[in-house]
């Protein structure tokens, strides 16, 4: 255990990756994923809330539809600041790539849980619920793939 309380949160921070090559690739396309779908949510003139997410907004008030749309550039303003924390990981610290793995696997179960907790009508099948079941688990075996494979270099 104590082992991979140290890859998590290593003495020394560098840019030497010491996990298997798919993880960084994985870790690389989960952050461009991040940094897309909070540019969607900040730009997009619904936020994606009703042309991607399938949200009704035309059955709630402009005031409650503004809202919403607000709430999800809100949502994607903390999105791209995750991912940008997410891209400079990759570029210039690399050895925090297995904790970033485990934030977005706990973030993305979070939210699954969150969304039987607190369900949000929708039209249809909003992509995230798909992403909410396959992301934590694409997560989870990356981060797995991603931790040294020599167990001498987990000090």
């Amino acid at each position: 255990m104590r082992s991979i309380i140290n890859v998590l949160f290593p003495a020394e921070v560098s840019n030497q990756f010491r996990g298997h090559r798919v993880a960084l690739w994985g870790f690389g396309l989960l952050t461009v994923i991040t940094l897309g779908r909070s540019l969607v949510h900040i730009f997009k003139y619904d936020g994606g809330a009703q042309s991607i997410a399938t949200i009704p907004l035309y059955s709630y008030s402009d005031a409650a539809s503004s809202t919403l749309i607000g709430l999800f550039a809100l949502w994607g303003l903390a999105q791209l600041l995750l991912g940008l924390v997410y891209l400079v990981v990759l570029i210039r610290y690399s050895t925090l790539i297995p904790l970033m793995l485990l934030t977005i696997a706990v973030e993305w179960l979070a939210r699954l849980g969150l969304s039987d907790f607190k369900p949000i009508e929708t039209l249809g099948t909003a992509p995230a619920s798909v992403g909410n079941l396959a992301v934590p688990i694409i997560a989870g075996l990356l981060l797995i793939i991603s931790l040294p494979k020599d167990k001498q270099e987990i000090r």
